[in-house]
């Protein structure tokens, strides 16, 4: 079947980080407090302020206890049995929904700027592995039950970035949705900015080491993707697929097996 074609969909810069730094109306402390809050009271601000400065950084048994006690109070939601690693960087915290039992390791940055009324949601038993960034610009994160995210991995939502249950990506994989036009003059960070749509992922899929996934695309159900592969087009439920752009080699059959 014929993929439909896609819409693309213009992105209002004015409130990218580089667009607020750039901001002369505004002091640095407001700049900061409205990237790393938002409109918020001014004591949600120093009650964010006081918990991540002096229990984000905190090592061992004692910084996880402290983080479980307090900073529940910080988020949309904050499920039971939730581990937070040290220096675990939170942005607009009311945004950001933690399910039971989520781990999130070490070095990792969550910020759910841009993730408007859906929020950046991390379902029950969610694994965000060490030095991962999930970075709602512009629309929603959802990371479904059971996924695991391997470590050194980005998400960047420009117009949503969404996971089925049990999805598994391996380590530096990239989920870019959102690019620049460059056929105008100037420099391309001055240019428009553009989306195809969301990226989603379904149940069961297996992304292999640093593969690349852009704006619009779809991966179906129990598809795998080899290591490296730059993924540009819908991938259909249980395909195996590989290369730059990945294309489809190999099928899996409803036992798993590949045919």
């Amino acid at each position: 079947m014929k993929t439909p074609p896609r819409t693309v969909r213009t992105i209002d810069k004015a409130g990218n980080i580089r667009q607020r730094l750039a901001d002369q109306n505004t002091s640095a402390l407001e700049t900061y407090r409205a990237l790393t809050c938002g409109k918020t009271a001014f004591s949600r601000f120093v009650t964010y302020e006081l918990l991540t400065a002096l229990l984000g950084p905190l090592p061992g048994g004692a910084g996880f206890l402290l983080r479980k006690l307090f900073y529940p109070r910080l988020f949309g939601a904050f499920g039971r049995g939730v581990i937070i690693g040290r220096n675990v960087t939170f942005r607009h915290t009311a945004r950001i929904r933690i399910g039971d039992h989520v781990t999130i390791d070490d070095n990792c940055v969550v910020d759910g700027r841009g993730a408007g009324p859906a929020g950046l949601v991390l379902e029950e038993r969610v694994l965000v592995n060490r030095n991962c960034m999930l970075l709602a610009k512009n629309g929603p994160i959802r990371l479904g039950r059971r996924t695991s995210l391997g470590s050194n991995s980005v998400v960047v939502s420009m117009d949503g970035v969404e996971t089925g249950e049990a999805v598994l990506t391996a380590g530096g994989c990239y989920l870019s949705a959102g690019a620049y036009r460059f056929d105008g003059p100037g420099a391309v960070m001055d240019q428009e900015v553009y989306t195809s749509g969301p990226i989603r992922i379904g149940s069961g899929a297996w992304l292999g080491t640093r593969v690349t996934v852009l704006d619009g695309v779809r991966i179906g159900e129990g598809a795998v993707v080899g290591a490296c592969a730059m993924v540009n087009s819908d991938i259909p439920d249980r395909a195996i697929a590989v290369g730059i752009p990945a294309r489809v080699v190999r099928m899996r059959d409803a036992a798993g097996r590949a045919t």
